[in-house]
């Protein structure tokens, strides 16, 4: 844990709360949200210790992780967060499936670029039609077929192609995410059932989980080729939606590249439909 990022969170989640929404007066205020006074007497402990905490000066204890989520009445993907950032487990974690007004604005608002939501466990969410216009994500039927993790260590797409560097970085940022997302949501079976089953299927996987690699970015690119045997090369990026604990990959090209061109063809072809949710049976 980096004590300085769990007391920004802290702190933001301190300002951004109304006083109302704890059962405070609202009065007249110089400091948006609350003090850390008022945290405190909420929370059951001395406003010196919040400011420590918020500099990042002290290590919170899971009970203090608790105290502080109950004081704010955070909601459960914000007390995850706090757990994780502490380097505790959720209590009764499990993960949030919902398709958030976040993650539905950014597939919305970008319709021209190929973009997957996925959820904590990488459970692919909802798609928009410039993905599907890739053409590349077949299905098979099995259990795990729309979890990112699974479909790369034990049933890749015969379309996607990506250079050993690139491949290297994909795998070590999903087990990164895999490795965060079963701390916070221990209570999760399918997650759990799913990592055990990763693990004994691939050994490149259980590699990674017993020695998992340094994360340098959240991005790598592959080549997709489509049914009429052309192909596209995109750079993949991963961007957090943390209020829903989604993650949403936008996949682009070179500016001014033939990929670019390739990319604006598929998706002009493309059914117009922003947001497509899936799940087991496929897109719905």
């Amino acid at each position: 844990m980096q004590p300085h990022e769990f007391g920004s969170a802290v702190r933001h989640l301190r300002e951004s709360t109304a006083p109302a929404t704890v059962g405070l007066a609202a009065g007249r205020r110089r400091v948006r949200g609350l003090r850390r006074e008022e945290l405190g007497e909420l929370a059951g402990m001395s406003a010196d210790y919040v400011r420590r905490l918020e500099q990042g000066r002290s290590h919170p204890s899971a009970a203090v992780v608790n105290a502080i989520a109950r004081a704010l009445r955070v909601e459960r993907a914000d007390y995850e967060r706090l757990c994780a950032l502490a380097g505790y487990a959720a209590a009764e974690g499990h993960v949030p499936t919902d398709l958030g007004p976040g993650a539905t604005r950014l597939l919305e608002r970008f319709s021209d670029t190929p973009m997957i939501v996925t959820d904590a466990a990488m459970n692919v969410v909802a798609v928009n039609s410039a993905f599907t216009a890739l053409e590349h994500w077949t299905l098979t039927g099995g259990r795990w077929e729309w979890n990112v993790a699974w479909r790369t260590f034990c049933d890749p797409f015969e379309a996607f192609k990506q250079s050993a560097g690139d491949a290297d970085d994909h795998e070590a940022v999903l087990v990164t995410q895999l490795r965060s997302s079963l701390l916070r949501y221990p209570a999760d079976s399918a997650l759990a059932a799913m990592v055990d089953d990763l693990r004994s299927r691939s050994g490149r996987f259980d590699a990674l989980w017993r020695a998992p690699r340094p994360v340098g970015a959240y991005e790598s690119s592959a080549t997709i080729t489509q049914s009429d045997g052309d192909s596209v090369t995109l750079v993949g990026n991963l961007i957090a939606i943390p209020g829903d604990d989604l993650a949403a990959v936008m996949m682009t090209a070179a500016p001014g590249s033939r990929d670019a061109d390739r990319l604006a063809e598929l998706v002009g072809a493309a059914d117009e439909q922003a947001v497509v949710k899936v799940g087991r049976s496929g897109p719905g």
